[in-house]
């Protein structure tokens, strides 16, 4: 059975920090790239950063310089580490994976990737 377990969300300040996690099962993860996905209430998901099987690394323009994504110490995991957060940061953060992304492609596409987390909420407060 295929999971990806999210955990980290929470309540914080602007500029605070907050360390999302994603373990996953089930898979051949080395195979696959890792990442997020978020939605706001009212918005469209929209990516915001994913590992690649080999390594490179993706990042949208509205978390560059803030946001690292990296492979956990623990065995098939990946985490984000979100600093100097935004109340626009504030959505329900989707963990996902990609068989597409092997090597250093990196997919960026909702429909490319296979599995999906259930989400876990990261709300920021001004």
């Amino acid at each position: 059975e295929v999971q990806l377990q999210a955990s980290g969300g929470g309540l914080v300040q602007a500029g605070g920090s907050l360390r999302l996690s994603c373990a996953a099962s089930g898979f051949p993860f080395d195979d696959y790239a890792i990442g997020w996905f978020r939605q706001a209430p009212g918005k469209e998901r929209e990516g915001v950063s994913f590992i690649s099987s080999y390594g490179s690394t993706y990042y949208a323009d509205s978390v560059k310089g803030r946001f690292t994504i990296s492979s956990g110490n623990a065995k098939n995991t990946v985490n984000l580490q979100m600093n100097s957060l935004k109340p626009e940061d504030t959505a329900v953060y989707y963990c996902v994976a990609s068989r597409a992304g092997w090597g250093n492609y990196i997919p960026l596409e909702k429909l490319e990737y296979d599995y999906w987390g259930q989400g876990t909420q990261v709300t920021v407060s001004s």
